[in-house]
């Protein structure tokens, strides 16, 4: 009588990777902060990264925050507008942010 071993090889998970709107690299997901356009029009940031709403990914560099923040990059990948108040709040939000990594 033949035996069959079971030969189980591990796969690892792949890493889910996301762009950055700002510079365009792709980076692991954890790398990145995730911003998320709420279903009540709010701008947030998702550091959980589960929340419901229309998500868009920036680097942990002050050049991608001040270029996603300056023009309308942002706006655009989450499908929206930014108003005056949003944009001060995320550009706070990157400062405090920022301010260890850089």
């Amino acid at each position: 009588m033949r035996s069959i071993t079971s030969t189980r090889s591990v796969v690892a998970k792949p890493i889910a990777q996301r762009t950055c709107v700002a510079c365009r690299q792709v980076k692991a997901k954890r790398e990145l902060v995730r911003l998320v356009r709420t279903p009540e029009d709010n701008i947030e940031i998702d550091s959980s990264g589960k929340k419901k709403g229309r998500g868009a990914y920036l680097c942990l560099a002050r050049e991608c925050w001040e270029k996603a923040l300056k023009g309308n990059r942002l706006e655009h990948a989450l499908r929206g507008s930014l108003t005056q108040d949003n944009r001060e709040q995320l550009i706070k939000y990157g400062q405090d942010l920022l301010k260890g990594v850089n």
